[in-house]
């Protein structure tokens, strides 16, 4: 399976693609069985803001049910036609996202973050940017209005962010998000088993839950295997580990 030039030029452009109906029904639906049946043996509330953070259901991070979404679907095929055959190396685990349903009123807007950057409560050392290549969003479940727990990104900003990061160098990241023209956010939409392909450096962030339904999704965080030998590189050169991106990129 791969990507079209008019996905491509959304991943260039935008900085992320929505491809549709990639995750079978079979293992969407092994995956929620294996999540609910975690969620349903109860969980510690002191818990909840290191599970907001890194994932929920950790126990199921690294099992098939959640890996296998990954590892034996298309999705394998269209992260390889982007950044390379076999350039990712076996993906391990992810990040179960479980967006529950508030009752703030009104609710709170959605804001943009970075991965990969320190929190009290995301499991990243203090001091270091755990940067990656591309993040790969799964919907596990129906997400068809806005305010539904969306998967929300500010188009564009990958490309804004890499001009910030070649005049102020990559470490001002460590100082905060940087204070760039931001466009509006748009909350994506979509079907279980849909799938989106994302650029780490594309604002990103969720929005609030006011539908009576939880969110699930699953994030994978992709690393090109050669990225941790300088990983400032990627951030000042954004399309430097995407050799599927070539063409698209030179205008060819």
């Amino acid at each position: 399976m791969k990507l079209s030039y008019e996905q491509k030029q959304s991943m260039l452009e935008h900085g992320y693609v929505h491809v549709k109906d990639v995750i079978p029904k079979i293992m969407v639906d092994e995956a929620l069985r294996h999540i609910n049946h975690s969620v349903g043996e109860g969980m510690n509330p002191a818990d909840l803001p290191i599970f907001r953070s890194q994932s929920f259901c950790p126990e199921l991070q690294s099992t098939p049910p959640i890996t296998d979404l990954f590892n034996r679907t298309p999705v394998k095929a269209l992260v390889d036609d982007l950044i390379g055959a076999d350039m990712t190396g076996h993906i391990g685990g992810g990040q179960v996202a479980l967006r529950f349903p508030t009752l703030q009123d009104p609710p709170h807007r959605p804001g943009p973050h970075l991965d990969g950057t320190y929190s009290p409560t995301n499991g990243v050392k203090e001091g270091t940017i755990a940067n990656f290549t591309m993040l790969v969003g799964v919907l596990l479940s129906p997400v068809r209005e806005a305010n539904s727990g969306n998967f929300t990104v500010w188009p564009g900003t990958h490309q804004q962010y890499e001009q910030y990061f070649r005049e102020h160098g990559p470490e001002s990241l460590l100082k905060g998000l940087p204070k760039v023209e931001m466009p509006e956010p748009v909350q994506t939409m979509g079907e279980p088993g849909d799938v989106f392909l994302v650029h780490y450096q594309l604002a990103h962030g969720v929005a609030p839950n006011t539908s009576p339904f939880p969110r699930y999704a699953i994030f994978f965080r992709v690393k090109h295997i050669h990225h941790n030998e300088d990983w400032k590189a990627p951030m000042t050169d954004i399309w430097l580990h995407w050799p599927g991106m070539k063409d698209i990129v030179s205008g060819k």
